[in-house]
């Protein structure tokens, strides 16, 4: 998969494909990581890429002309470019949507600056738009990386083992189970002793126990909708007479 990332401060962006999973993943090409800077498509001859709120407002938002041309250049060398914009005005990106993005051949996430960018480039751009949480960030290359990262371990044999992936958070409605590692007794702090055991399935039951109280305690919104899924799945089936 190829990830394109659109930004004024790729300096800031670069420092994370140098170490661990994702660098073996470029190192093994099922990766491949680029980077377009505005800037060097500004008609501007001062390389200035923001200016004042038409209506007022505080602060400075990116011009219309410098990301049209840079998109644009970027659809000319891949029409099936993935287009998505990081902003907080946005759905919010989940488990969900990583597994989706994950089929995609080529993402280019586009990270704001400032105040924002111009509306009239999201309208005219934009595959998709995403928000990482209900905060406010200096800028959208944190959350494009976050969306990057999450999407990566989703392709095959980025992870190295991919049986990982079925037992984390969100791939139910419940948060996963506490982990422990060795040893089973650190300064009196013991590890389960249902742990030890052997016996997997009562591994099993005693997870799903730890995961729902987690999920209720954190995430009180999931276990409502855990609970609903249960009742469902509960409730008799339609036949056809």
């Amino acid at each position: 998969m190829k990830f394109t990332f659109v930004t004024l401060f790729k300096n800031i962006m670069q420092g994370y494909f140098t170490d661990s999973i994702l660098k073996r993943a470029i190192d093994k090409k099922l990766l491949n990581v680029n980077y377009l800077n505005p800037r060097d498509f500004t008609n501007n001859k001062h390389q200035k890429v923001d200016d004042t709120a038409v209506g007022g407002g505080a602060g400075m938002v990116m011009n219309p002309q410098p990301l049209f041309s840079t998109l644009d250049f970027l659809k000319k060398e891949d029409k099936d470019v993935h287009i998505v914009f990081l902003t907080p005005v946005a759905k919010q990106f989940t488990q969900n949507d990583a597994k989706r993005l994950a089929k995609k051949s080529h993402i280019a996430f586009v990270s704001g600056r400032y105040e924002g960018i111009d509306e009239r480039v999201i309208e005219n751009y934009a595959d998709e738009v995403f928000s990482i949480g209900d905060y406010i960030l200096t800028g959208g290359e944190l959350a494009s990386l976050v969306i990057c990262d999450s999407v990566s371990r989703n392709l095959s044999d980025v992870l190295g083992n991919a049986d990982s992936l079925r037992v984390e958070s969100f791939e139910t409605e419940l948060l996963e189970a506490p982990s422990f590692s060795k040893p089973k007794d650190f300064k009196n702090n013991l590890v389960p002793s249902e742990y030890l055991k052997g016996n997997h399935s009562r591994i099993r039951s005693l997870k799903l126990v730890l995961s729902e109280c987690k999920t209720k305690f954190f995430r009180p919104e999931l276990f409502l909708k855990y609970n609903c899924t249960k009742v469902v799945d509960f409730l008799p089936k339609k036949t056809k007479h």
